[in-house]
Parts: C-alpha cells; sequence; structure tokens
C-alpha cells in the first residue's frame, strides 16, 4: 500500500477508495466511471493509477474494504463472550442494523456478482471468498451449540440473511428486520432442540 512520507496511508488513495466506496454501493460499479471517481476525489488519473493500475483493481479494494468491515462486525460479536446462540443473535442485530441504516442497498458482494458474472473473474472470485468466509464463521459458531448438522444450519442462516438483505432496500426495513430476527431465533431454538444423531431428526 502507498504510504505517506510518515508512513501514514496515502491520503489520495484513501479519498480514492472511499470516493469509489460511496458511489460503487449507491450506483453500481459499472455505471461508476474512472472520470466520476477522479473528479470526486479531486485528484489526477495519474494519481489514481499509481495507487491503482485499473478500475477492477479499485473494484476489489472497494470490496476488501466492505469485507474488513464484516469481519469486524463478526469479531465484535464474538468478543463479547455471550454463549455460541447469543453471539449469532448479536452478529444477526448488527446486520439488521445495517438493512435499517440510511442509503442502504443491499448486499455489496450479491450487487457485485450480479455485476460480474464470470466465476474467472477476480471481482467473482473475491465475492466467493468472502462469502465462504461467512458460511465458515456461522457454521463455527453452531458446532459450538452442537456439531452435527452445523453446516446446513448455517447454509439456512445465510440464505435469510440474503433474503433479509435483497428485500431490505424493496421493502419496509422495520419489517425486513423483525422478520429475518424472528427467522434466526426460531432456527437456533430448532437447531438445538434437534437430535441430529436420530435419521428421523437430520
Amino acid at each position: 500500500m502507498p504510504t505517506s512520507s510518515e508512513g501514514r496511508p496515502s491520503e489520495a488513495r484513501s479519498r480514492l477508495l472511499n470516493t469509489a466506496t460511496r458511489l460503487f454501493y449507491a450506483e453500481g460499479i459499472h455505471s461508476v466511471g474512472i472520470d466520476r471517481i477522479v473528479a470526486e476525489a479531486q485528484v489526477t488519473r495519474a494519481t489514481l493509477y499509481r495507487h491503482f493500475p485499473g478500475k477492477e483493481d479499485l473494484v476489489l479494494a472497494y470490496l476488501n474494504e466492505v469485507d474488513r468491515a464484516m469481519r469486524g462486525q463478526a469479531d465484535e460479536a464474538v468478543a463479547a463472550g455471550l454463549p455460541a446462540a447469543g453471539t449469532i443473535q448479536a452478529l444477526s442485530e448488527s446486520i439488521a442494523q445495517g438493512i435499517r441504516s440510511a442509503g442502504f442497498r443491499g448486499c455489496a458482494f450479491l450487487n457485485a456478482a450480479a455485476e460480474y458474472p464470470d466465476p474467472e473473474s477476480p471481482v467473482h472470485k473475491a465475492v466467493l471468498a468472502h462469502r465462504q468466509w461467512f458460511l465458515e464463521t456461522v457454521t463455527e459458531l453452531l458446532t459450538k451449540i452442537q456439531e452435527t448438522g452445523a453446516e446446513p444450519a448455517a447454509r439456512h442462516f445465510v440464505m435469510m440473511r440474503d433474503g433479509a438483505m435483497a428485500a431490505g432496500c424493496l421493502f419496509d426495513p422495520e419489517l425486513i428486520c423483525e422478520t429475518f430476527l424472528h427467522g434466526v431465533e426460531r432456527l437456533l431454538k430448532v437447531y438445538a432442540a434437534t437430535d441430529y444423531s436420530d435419521p428421523a431428526g437430520a
């Protein structure tokens, strides 16, 4: 990462990334051109290309920032020291908080996947890597409740989260969040009560 003479991250790079993050999320990646990012960040094209050789590099940096923020949410929920079910509920509350926030426009990763459908695209691969991390994080938490059946339950959680993120920018966010949180609570109760060693309960 380019830095200033004092060793801090470059101010120009930060402005570029902050501007791109705001515009990409609000308006879509393909609809926002390099010229607009340069103009709003108040830098030259040469400065942009010094930090980001191409637009794809800027898109990947944008997704990396979103990924870091979401990992921070998960770390914060885990650091609270709650039982596993409480940690999942805290993580769910942070997701709901995001849905209720001003300017919410769905999941940045699902939005990016829709714009970069090619599975060989570095952007598409970054989306899949983030989603794999999220699935593994939830699976690990559910394993602390009981080991068997954790991954299917985690996939169920991720599907509910995806649905809430998609619906949250289309319908009443309060209603969407209420439905999502109720679904998570129900999932946790059913999961904890199910005997996965019994084929009838699996």
